[in-house]
């Protein structure tokens, strides 16, 4: 997927992010993959993208603590 097909991605971030532009946003997109970038570069920095499954097993890490140890 090239930088092209995020045009129009909705770009959301976590309601407990502060407004210092200092966060991690998150676009679900229509092709079923999940984009996630960091705020602070917006438009104009890369975004990590993700399969449905991968995001799946990423959110999965997150709830069992399973990232504890990097």
């Amino acid at each position: 997927m090239n930088s092209a097909d995020l045009t129009g991605a909705v770009w959301r971030k976590s309601s407990r992010s502060q407004n210092n532009a200092q966060c991690v946003e998150v676009a679900f997109l229509g092709n079923g993959t999940v984009g996630m970038r960091d705020s602070k570069d917006g438009d104009n920095g890369s975004a990590l993208l993700f399969t449905r499954r991968e995001w799946a097993a990423f959110q999965g890490g997150l709830l069992d603590d399973g990232f504890t140890g990097l």
